[in-house]
């Protein structure tokens, strides 16, 4: 039996029976105080992870990605595993398993875990969660059909997992769960999908266990939306018979209450500006009341707008302070991802060195005993680590040359009456070429670039 030379990412700790995993950095530096912290501890192939049981051992390297391997055989050969699941997703199971126990302490409830194999699924697909009269059943993969009419689990879909949309409606929602990776690592995220509708994402603390089964505040804002009667709107007949002035005034509130059910946010906007303008006093009650709601999701949208310019905002900070080629903790605890630094369209051109995914094509992670591989949510690490190292050499030598440009720059300048010699008009105030720029003393930065760089076209074509 020829070896797996997949590298290993996770492994669990204790024994070849625990169920307790971890994740192993990818870069040495991080690795180093991951061997101060686990200097007593050992770990091995999990026996739940579809492993061998055998221990493992870390490997540090500088010029590729660290990993675990196994300790060689007693003749001194490479080990052979047979484990298929090896990326940083193959102990996912594990993790959910032990952050929906810890959830259940905190509310001081129990459950039944059992990582199920239906239909001889691959270990690690499925884990099931049962309460007293009713529980979830999390699908972590595609390999297991969800079954949606059985009353005794609920189905939890992992991202890779389909639904379709006749599900959607009929049904009214839907959860996700994904995990994400934070230091060695992973948090549970659950999310709830409706038709026509983004999905939310939740932290686990914000989830209860109802009569109606997993609950988030997404399903509370659908349930209450669903039994609660709509108010009632002028129909478009209502509207024609009215006088004129006011037929139009209820028309354009009309279209501002579609708008906000739409979530057209361009139309609301447009539509608010106008109904203040038209109509700014003299409002009736459901008028006053399509307003305010109009208002509430304009102010939702910008408050998610700066939420996500705030953690943008953070993310650059910390790629400026540790570099753009490693995933760096901040001191929040927050993991800025090589998925979040090269967007797909630019990694899914190369082929993947983990799962020899090629060019055009998205990464996957294998199946256990060989199964079909499950599409990843984003490429592997190694994938895209060459390209964001790449920008980091450009970013740098791009500096470089730029500083270069501009001791050139001072030096040329000095030399030249002016900018007459070369023709240059002033982008910033509008000087003409025979003309000082608008300042006491020099020109403007633009200008001088814009000289410097005909005069470097000239020097070339010399």
């Amino acid at each position: 039996m020829q070896g797996d030379r997949r590298q290993i990412q996770t492994a669990v700790m204790g024994s070849a029976d625990s169920e307790e995993p971890l994740m192993l950095p990818l870069e040495a530096i991080e690795l180093d105080a991951f061997r101060r912290r686990h200097g007593d501890d050992t770990f091995w192939c999990g026996l739940l992870l579809g492993g061998c049981g055998g221990q493992l051992t870390t490997k540090l390297y500088t010029d590729r990605v660290c990993h675990f391997a196994h300790h060689p055989g007693p003749d001194g050969l490479p080990h052979v595993c047979g484990r298929r699941a090896r990326g940083v997703a193959s102990a996912d199971h594990l993790y959910v398993k032990s952050a929906a126990a810890a959830w259940l302490r905190g509310r001081d409830d129990q459950a039944d875990f059992d990582l199920a194999r239906p239909d001889g699924a691959a270990i690690g697909s499925v884990v099931d969660i049962r309460f007293k009269t009713r529980g979830l059943r999390v699908h972590l993969d595609q390999a297991v059909e969800p079954m949606w009419d059985e009353d005794s689990l609920e189905p939890v879909l992992g991202v890779s997992v389909p639904v379709d949309q006749e599900t959607l409606i009929r049904r009214w929602y839907v959860h996700r769960i994904r995990l994400n990776s934070e230091g060695t690592t992973r948090r549970v995220r659950i999310g709830t999908e409706a038709f026509a509708r983004p999905t939310e994402w939740f932290g686990l603390n914000e989830c209860e266990m109802t009569e109606r089964g997993l609950s988030t505040p997404m399903v509370e804002q659908i349930v209450r939306s669903r039994s609660t009667p709509p108010p009632s709107r002028w129909t478009a007949v209502e509207i024609k018979s009215m006088p004129a002035t006011e037929a139009r005034r209820r028309l354009l509130f009309f279209r501002l209450d579609k708008a906000v059910t739409a979530r057209d946010t361009k139309q609301v906007r447009r539509l608010l500006h106008r109904a203040k303008v038209a109509a700014s006093s003299g409002r009736t009650e459901k008028e006053n009341n399509i307003a305010d709601a109009a208002a509430d999701y304009l102010a939702e949208r910008v408050q998610n707008r700066r939420n996500r310019a705030t953690v943008q905002k953070n993310n650059a900070e910390v790629a400026n302070e540790a570099g753009a080629t490693v995933e760096q903790p901040r001191t929040t605890g927050r993991t800025v991802a090589l998925h979040e630094k090269v967007a797909r369209r630019f990694w899914i051109r190369r082929a993947c060195p983990v799962c020899n995914a090629r060019p055009g094509q998205v990464c996957v992670e294998q199946g256990e005993g060989g199964g079909k591989g499950v599409e990843r949510e984003h490429g592997h690490n190694e994938r895209i680590m060459p390209i964001a190292q790449e920008r980091e050499v450009a970013a740098k030598a791009k500096a470089a040359q730029r500083a270069e440009d501009q001791r050139t720059l001072r030096g040329t300048a000095s030399m030249v009456p002016g900018f007459r010699l070369l023709n240059v008009s002033c982008p910033v105030c509008h000087a003409r070429p025979d003309q000082e720029c608008a300042l006491t003393v020099g020109a403007h930065q633009l200008r001088k670039d814009i000289f410097f760089r005909r005069l470097r076209g000239s020097d070339r074509h010399r």
